[in-house]
């Protein structure tokens, strides 16, 4: 649902701010996707990264889709789960017309331990093996380059454990951050609404 002033609401009912009853939204043509990538966009990394599946791929190949990211490694015991639990939930509020325009990447900050099979099991553990889930294990350098893009930091205490910034970034189908939320259990309310019109706007 939005308002005239282009504001979008999980819910029917008026806008708060301006008043206006909502409207629903009706799903737009596909709007072409440039070819051309802006200064902004992570596209613009030539990185490789080893997906869960295997396969080699550069940032660019997910160009297309609204994408929602976060920086983790699975041995983690305490932020992670929660940073997982945070994106599945996020992932639940997504409306069914949507769901296709939006995909969820993992990306490993302990490329050393997390392989693409151990990527692989970890999507299995916690239920979200589909398609619109996709793990990242890259190279140090291209890991540190991605995170000072998304301004997450890290640092590896010891062999395993890591301490590292609480960010889920949404990224439009050109690869522009429109969106972060920081902490763990927060309201996502503003992220789903993000979402939602970055995937209505594209």
């Amino acid at each position: 649902m939005k308002c005239e002033g282009e504001k979008v609401f999980l819910k029917p009912g008026s806008c708060a701010i301006c008043k206006m009853d909502l409207k629903p939204i009706t799903k737009k043509a596909k709007k072409v996707i440039n070819d051309k990538i802006s200064e902004e966009s992570i596209f613009n990394l030539t990185s490789k990264w080893n997906t869960e599946e295997g396969e080699s791929i550069t940032l660019k190949e997910l160009k297309g889709k609204t994408l929602v990211m976060v920086m983790i490694y699975t041995t983690c015991k305490a932020a992670c789960p929660r940073l997982t639990g945070d994106m599945r939930n996020i992932e639940a509020k997504i409306p069914s017309d949507y769901k296709d325009d939006v995909q969820y990447v993992f990306v490993s900050i302990d490329p050393e331990n997390d392989t693409p099979k151990r990527l692989k099991e970890f999507a299995k553990q916690n239920y979200i093996d589909e398609a619109q889930w996709t793990f990242l294990q890259g190279t140090e350098d291209g890991i540190r380059e991605f995170a000072n893009v998304l301004a997450v930091k890290y640092k590896e205490i010891s062999p395993l454990d890591f301490s590292h910034s609480n960010i889920i970034s949404v990224f439009n189908p050109e690869g522009e951050l429109v969106h972060q939320q920081e902490g763990l259990g927060v309201n996502n309310k503003e992220t789903v609404s993000k979402i939602i019109e970055t995937v209505v706007k594209f």
